[in-house]
């Protein structure tokens, strides 16, 4: 079995979170302040160059005003 962050799901997650950024109007500075690092870990994490744990992605749904349950669906992942 492939790795997920290798699969066209992961790709399709990593797309909808830059997404999601965006639409909410945050930019990679904002949403690192939330979790007290640098706008380099936001950037890894988008580029899929660090792996997203599940407890992140719920942090960034609620930085970019998400439900998570809606952010899997609008990424097509159920």
């Amino acid at each position: 079995m492939a790795k997920s962050r290798h699969t066209a799901k992961y790709e399709r997650l990593l797309t909808e979170l830059r997404a999601a950024r965006k639409r909410a109007g945050v930019t990679q500075v904002q949403a690192a302040k939330h979790f007290r690092t640098h706008a380099s870990f936001v950037s890894k994490v988008e580029s899929g160059e660090r792996r997203i744990d599940v407890v992140e992605l719920s942090d960034f749904c609620k930085i970019y005003q998400i439900k998570l349950v809606d952010f899997l669906k609008s990424a097509g992942i159920d």
